[in-house]
């Protein structure tokens, strides 16, 4: 049992601890911490909610692959209710019951009377051993939750207004301004390590027959499902951007233009295989016309990597559409 005087030198230490960061899991890791230290338990989480509503595990102590449907269980009956959690109260619950047969306490992470979150300790022992919470333990953990949740909810804060500003509000891929910051950037990279840059710019074909047989609203969920299709066609390490309009642009770092053309060429097919608005009840059927430039193979710079990009989409969109064309060597042009 902490001392009142034990309790206060801990709670000004996780205020400590979660104000020396923006970042939210190492907000979440400091949280954890203090948590375990006050009640043993095999495995702690912490969730968080985003801007759909839905939550995810900012950070985890000690959680096996099997406890995850508990915790996705718990996480949402505290956050539907706000209240906190014992095993006992979970009996009825099926998702709990079937997932983890041991104890369980969660508390919400309550700011500004939102809920933001969910504090979740999982232990292994039956809930009918599960240690007994004294008040005073409960109101403890409930006092550490408070500035922590404010540090939490403000660090989620910052890094979604970060997000924002980098893109592109319809279909949620990096918008240009993002696109074009990451493209100085590697492009200088590129330039000292000697490494290969590539750029693809890829255009719908025909997308704006959409917009005017069946209006705008229809053509707007054509372009997210087009983002989707592409954003799937890249690689991991890829930058995947909406440049504007039906048009969306890839950087590729460290892939020379064969490795640019095998992904500028996956993303052709799936996009002429893709049966857009289906659910819709329209089954519109779309082709790409791509663009791709690569350093230095045809550029020394952002700007005229963007050029030749462009450029090498245009000879396409000139010459027949739905298809692939690399940039030509200045020599060439």
């Amino acid at each position: 049992m902490r001392t009142r005087v034990e309790r206060r030198d801990a709670l000004i230490d996780v205020v400590r601890a979660v104000n020396a960061t923006l970042e939210p899991p190492k907000i979440a890791d400091a949280i954890l911490d203090h948590a375990a230290a006050w009640i043993p338990a095999s495995g702690w989480a912490l969730a968080a909610t985003d801007l759909s509503g839905s939550f995810s595990v900012l950070a985890n102590r000690g959680l096996i692959p099997e406890m995850g449907p508990a915790v996705d269980a718990v996480a949402t009956w505290v956050m539907n209710r706000g209240q906190d959690l014992m095993a006992s109260e979970l009996k009825r619950d099926a998702r709990v019951r079937t997932a983890f047969a041991g104890a369980v306490v969660a508390f919400p992470l309550i700011c500004r009377g939102r809920r933001i979150g969910a504090l979740i300790g999982l232990d292994r022992l039956p809930a009918s051993r599960d240690p007994r919470l004294t008040p005073g333990l409960l109101r403890a953990v409930r006092q550490l939750l408070e500035p922590a949740s404010i540090s939490l909810d403000n660090a989620l804060r910052l890094k979604r207004a970060e997000e924002l500003s980098v893109t592109d509000d319809l279909t949620q891929l990096y918008n240009s301004r993002y696109l074009n910051q990451v493209l100085r950037r590697e492009t200088k990279r590129a330039s000292r390590s000697g490494r290969p840059l590539s750029l693809l710019f890829l255009d719908l074909d025909g997308f704006k027959s959409i917009n005017d047989t069946h209006g705008h609203l229809f053509g707007s969920r054509a372009l997210v499902e087009a983002a989707a299709v592409i954003r799937g066609s890249a690689r991991e390490t890829d930058v995947v951007a909406r440049f504007g309009g039906d048009e969306f642009a890839l950087i590729l770092p460290d892939t020379g233009a064969e490795g640019a053309f095998a992904v500028g060429e996956r993303a052709r097919d799936r996009v002429a295989e893709c049966t857009f608005l289906a659910g819709d009840g329209l089954n519109i059927h779309l082709t790409a016309s791509v663009g791709v430039a690569t350093l230095p193979d045809v550029a020394a710079s952002a700007e005229e990597l963007v050029q030749a990009a462009d450029k090498a989409m245009y000879r396409v969109k000139d010459s027949g559409k739905n298809g692939i064309q690399a940039a030509a060597a200045p020599a060439d042009t």
